[in-house]
């Protein structure tokens, strides 16, 4: 007992893998904490996508630090708080309005997917440039197959804009889902955690993105800050959509 009420506990990010796409290697990658150490998942991989976000990271070069933000499932309508590590606010806002301010700094969309994998772990999904472009065409068709099919990434494409090579992954429909009892205790976890994280009783955008454990203030790889250069969607078109 208190005779002061308590700050509550914020709930962490319950993924356990935050996977990002390697164009060099050809397949996703994590990091391993305790092994502080890059960890590729070969393909093929299997999973089934939960929900999806938007969100930015990148490298400022001015506070040689990595940027980042809040996650919202709306552009046109939630507003972002892009910051560095060790420089602080970049800019606040809808994305359409700040994002030339934040490729100034540095920064690049990326969408976060939170997912299933057929290992039976909860993991999110950070894709950009030309992944997203994929992505997006590929939920497009099968978005109402979510909740009966897994997805997949069976094999990747390469591609090539200017100078710069690389690839990207090719997402699938796998089989149908044949026990969901298994995936709705992941969905639960998920739905409680985005709950409180959307709470504005509770959270300000900083602390929203504190409560995400995909903490990264590290440079990039040379691969992927060419990658988030190469582009490759249009987002203008990402506005207010919860699905694309």
């Amino acid at each position: 007992m208190s005779w002061l009420d308590r700050p509550e506990a914020k709930r962490p990010n319950p993924a356990t893998k935050f996977l990002s796409w390697s164009s060099n290697d050809k397949c996703f990658k994590y990091y391993d904490k305790e092994k502080e150490q890059n960890v590729m998942v070969s393909l093929p991989m299997k999973f089934v996508i939960l929900e999806h976000y938007h969100t930015v990271k990148g490298w400022n070069d001015a506070s040689e630090s990595g940027i980042y933000s809040n996650e919202v499932l709306f552009t046109g309508t939630e507003e972002m708080e892009v910051k560095s590590f060790k420089g602080g606010l970049i800019a606040k806002g809808f994305y359409k309005e700040i994002k030339h301010k934040v490729h100034e700094a540095g920064g690049h969309y990326c969408r976060s997917v939170y997912v299933v994998l057929e290992t039976g772990e909860l993991a999110n999904l950070s894709l950009k440039g030309s992944a997203v472009s994929e992505y997006s065409d590929f939920t497009k068709n099968a978005e109402h197959l979510w909740q009966k099919n897994w997805m997949s990434v069976t094999e990747f494409k390469e591609m090539k804009k200017g100078s710069i090579k690389y690839t990207v992954p090719v997402f699938g429909i796998a089989d149908e889902i044949k026990d969901a009892s298994k995936i709705i205790p992941f969905a639960e976890e998920l739905q409680d955690y985005m709950k409180e994280y959307f709470s504005p009783s509770k959270n300000s955008e900083v602390d929203k993105y504190e409560m995400n454990s995909n903490l990264q203030p590290t440079p990039p790889p040379e691969e992927d800050a060419k990658l988030a250069a190469a582009g490759g969607v249009d987002e203008e078109e990402m506005d207010d959509l919860p699905f694309n």
